[in-house]
């Protein structure tokens, strides 16, 4: 595999948030789904003052009486969620991006670092692969090593296949709990116009988070590194480089990145949009940052603030 050095940096990210602080992130990633079991019975997890976007439906009206204003309280849910983890593995993920990564790398990582917070909060996991040859459901039980080996060998493939990305929204639209977390990772160039209506669907009836890994305009190869094709596998050559090409390809992808997020925000979903693993990072931390925005219990640093350390186990 790749040496990639932002992988500790997302086993920090896990260890340092407490099971109350991960499940309030993913929970307001969720939409702050309730537990399925009636009557509230659930240990004790979190007691906070109500806030704009919090479910009223957790508000505990004895707690709100006793301190004079509305309070959420969160139990633990006994039964655990599940989330699925959709990655596209055709071979159009061997495309370059900025930072000379091939997407998929930057997609992988992006996975990892849901994984690492929802098998925190006790969450089942299931890894999806997909190109035009199969659709492979991964097994896997364990923690976040042994997730990390799974995804690991799994990725270790001949890259042969083109990519089918209409045969994996049908199966994100498909899995039929509806409480599920949908995390479906692919580069920008896999959904168009004619994708928007599913993207729409799956949305609607799960809450979902789209990874949109950017790669190189082609009409901006770099000339000081290699920048590869994702369909031909080729080297593109420097001459490629044209000013007037390379703006329109830009506009055409700025206006899907748009379109996308606009859809998946209108169904409480979102988007991460990166063209490189540091900045998928940075982007989930902001997510699940804004998720915990307004609590003490918020241990991800601002942007201003020293960068979380890159060697596992550190302060």
């Amino acid at each position: 595999m790749i040496d990639d050095p932002i992988k500790a940096r997302i086993e920090v990210l896990g260890t340092r948030l407490n099971l109350p602080t991960v499940a309030k992130a993913l929970g307001v990633i969720e939409g702050e789904h309730t537990s399925r079991r009636a009557g509230g019975s659930d240990e004790l997890m979190d007691v906070s003052a109500y806030e704009p976007g919090d479910d009223a439906r957790l508000i505990e009206w004895k707690t709100s009486a006793r301190q004079g204003r509305p309070m959420v309280v969160r139990r633990e849910r006994l039964a655990t969620s599940r989330v699925w983890l959709l990655l596209d593995v055709g071979r159009e993920m061997t495309g370059s991006c900025v930072s000379g990564e091939p997407a998929w790398q930057v997609a992988a990582n992006a996975l990892r670092m849901f994984a690492v917070l929802s098998l925190r909060r006790s969450d089942t996991i299931s890894l999806v692969l997909a190109d035009e040859s199969s659709i492979t459901r991964v097994p896997f039980n364990g923690g976040f090593g042994q997730f990390e080996r799974t995804l690991d060998k799994a990725l270790n493939r001949d890259w042969e296949h083109k990519r089918n990305i209409d045969a994996l929204l049908d199966y994100a639209r498909r899995i039929k709990d509806h409480e599920t977390l949908i995390v479906l990772a692919t580069d920008e160039h896999a959904l168009n116009k004619k994708h928007l209506q599913q993207i729409r669907l799956i949305a609607r009836t799960h809450p979902m988070v789209l990874i949109d890994v950017a790669t190189v305009n082609p009409f901006e190869a770099c000339r000081s590194r290699a920048v590869f094709d994702g369909t031909s596998s080729r080297r593109l050559p420097a001459f490629f480089a044209n000013k007037r090409a390379a703006d329109e390809v830009a506009t055409h992808r700025a206006y899907m990145a748009t379109a996308l997020d606009h859809e998946l925000l209108r169904a409480g979903s979102h988007m991460i949009h990166a063209d490189s693993s540091e900045a998928v990072f940075d982007a989930f931390v902001r997510l699940v940052s804004r998720a915990l925005a307004g609590t003490s219990r918020n241990l991800v640093r601002p942007a201003s603030a020293p960068p979380i350390p890159t060697q596992a186990g550190a302060a």
